[in-house]
């Protein structure tokens, strides 16, 4: 007797339409057409969570530059004089600070300031 699918194909067909649920038209219902979009989908998702830490990483650096530059400083000589002071803080800690506490933030400003050499910090 020849051996065919029919559970192990259901259960599959049906494992694809659960996850393509919410799609419209045929992205939804027709079995091709959610194969490709699952895959288009997952390639998408794949592709943009990295965009999402590019960006994220973007506006830190935007907002951590903005609360230096009104403390006297540029965001380049901000981080170098981090770095000298041998301040471990990632840009994220950084700008939550600049923009929730900004006493903290002062007193990091001023150890950055400190370790510059002279000449960049006046």
């Amino acid at each position: 007797m020849r051996t065919r699918k029919g559970a192990a194909r259901n259960r599959a067909k049906k494992r694809l339409f659960r996850r393509a649920k919410g799609y419209r038209g045929g992205r939804g219902g027709l079995l091709r057409s959610v194969k490709e979009t699952l895959i288009r989908s997952e390639a998408y998702a794949y592709r943009d969570r990295r965009t999402r830490r590019r960006e994220f990483r973007k506006l830190w650096i935007i907002r951590i530059n903005a609360a230096v530059r009104q403390r006297g400083l540029r965001y380049s000589e901000f981080i170098s004089g981090l770095n000298q002071a041998d301040i471990r803080l990632d840009r994220k800690i950084l700008s939550e600070m600049a923009v929730n506490d900004p006493e903290a933030f002062d007193r990091v400003v001023e150890l950055a300031k400190e370790a510059l050499p002279a000449a960049v910090a006046s």
